[in-house]
């Protein structure tokens, strides 16, 4: 099935503006579906949830039809989709109430990997040093950007009690072996936290079919709104009891969620899902998340759009190695095997930041950061400044990426 990137285009009010946004991983631009769905539910007659009146109805339904949505989205059940401010909220949260639970304490061990941003690491370690429990780190290869899978079983022992991994590094895009990752694991005892946040914006996503026991991600970098989604087994989430208020719900996943969810925004992530849904075909005349054919479901929809969006994704990131790797001076960091359309470059003898500046100058927003991969960026031996970030959008066009090697390469020559 063919990718028409101008249509996707034309949802995109922001596009219009002539910008070409290489910014994605720090957050997508925003459709004009979402943005009404948001506008919609806010200018809707809606008030806390319930069963009596009309309003309550309606934001019921607007939760109901977000975690449907999400669990298609994350091949989990719908019952399992928590909600929170962001990911990092919800991963902080989740670290204190896994080590809290699970009795950790002296002796016991959590595996975190210097591929991940630092919000799949810090909430895991400040978990463990509150309880005198011990840090084991598989280390990334600096020279490949890989995470082999051998530096992670290294690191495994009786002890461990939970692996936190990346499905792909937001700084480089290296996308690590995840299932012999998460079967090690668990041969060794241990749960699994998978970061997708920056592989669901690429890559269909399945936690079932993965295995993994929880798994978060961010749907403002998917298209839609500003927050933080995870998921996870259901019967670890029935066994966890998280610090909650007496009066509210103790059923799960609401127990997870702490005060009124932003229905606003629970609507903005339905609409996000169904327009990715959309680019894999198929009708969908009554908007109930099915296709309007037999068994054209809306997970089967996404598969076949991820399908076409790699695709699309990939060819471009081939024409910007392609361009940027004949500059002199330039340094790719990171060719890793496996990736999202993700790059990460330096120049000799100019700032990263000075790079950022001139591409804004052209219209071109490609940021220079660690990204918060706080320490992936030390290890490949760029500090704390890291380096100019490339993110490939199923938006992107040839012209962008053109654009963009043209800028560079006026710059430095």
């Amino acid at each position: 099935m063919p990718f028409d990137v101008d249509a996707l285009r034309a949802q995109f009010p922001a596009l219009d503006g002539g910008t070409a946004h290489f910014d994605g991983p720090g957050g997508s631009q925003t459709p004009r579906p979402v943005a009404e769905a948001i506008a919609g539910t806010m200018l809707s007659s809606i008030s806390n949830r319930g069963s009596v009146t009309a309003s309550e109805r309606g934001a019921e339904t607007v939760v109901q039809d977000a975690r449907r949505a999400m669990g298609d989205f994350l091949g989990t059940d719908p019952a399992t989709v928590i909600f929170g401010r962001s990911m990092t909220a919800l991963t902080m949260d989740m670290a204190r109430t896994l080590a809290r639970c699970r009795g950790w304490g002296a002796g016991d061990e959590v595996v975190v990997t210097s591929l991940d941003h630092d919000s799949n690491i810090r909430p895991w370690v400040l978990a463990a040093e509150a309880v005198g429990a011990r840090v084991r780190w598989a280390e990334v290869d600096p020279h490949t950007g890989e995470l082999p899978v051998e530096k992670v079983l290294d690191v495994l022992s009786e002890r461990t009690r939970l692996v936190a991994v990346t499905g792909a590094a937001n700084l480089i895009g290296t996308r690590p072996d995840l299932r012999r990752i998460i079967g090690a694991s668990h041969d060794a005892g241990a749960l699994v936290h998978v970061d997708a946040v920056h592989l669901a914006a690429h890559a269909r996503v399945d936690r079932e079919q993965l295995g993994a026991d929880l798994l978060s991600v961010s749907p403002y970098k998917f298209f839609g709104p500003h927050l933080g989604v995870m998921c996870g087994r259901a019967d670890l989430l029935e066994d966890l009891r998280p610090d909650k208020l007496v009066p509210s719900s103790d059923a799960v996943p609401e127990r997870y969620e702490l005060g009124t969810l932003p229905y606003e925004l629970l609507a903005g992530t339905t609409a996000a899902v169904d327009l990715l849904a959309g680019l894999g075909g198929g009708a969908d005349a009554d908007g109930d998340g099915d296709g309007d054919l037999p068994g054209d479901s809306r997970p089967a929809r996404l598969t076949r759009a991820f399908a076409v969006i790699e695709e699309h994704e990939d060819a471009l990131l081939a024409r910007a190695e392609a361009g940027l790797g004949a500059i002199e001076g330039l340094r790719l960091h990171s060719r890793a095997a496996h990736r999202t359309p993700t790059l990460l470059f330096t120049v000799r003898g100019t700032e990263s930041a000075a790079v950022h500046a001139h591409l804004a100058g052209l219209g071109v927003n490609a940021p220079a950061s660690h990204f918060y991969a706080w320490e992936l960026s030390q290890r490949l031996g760029l500090g704390t400044t890291g380096g100019v970030r490339i993110g490939i959008a199923p938006y992107t066009t040839e012209a962008e990426v053109d654009r963009l090697v043209a800028g560079v390469a006026e710059l430095v020559g």
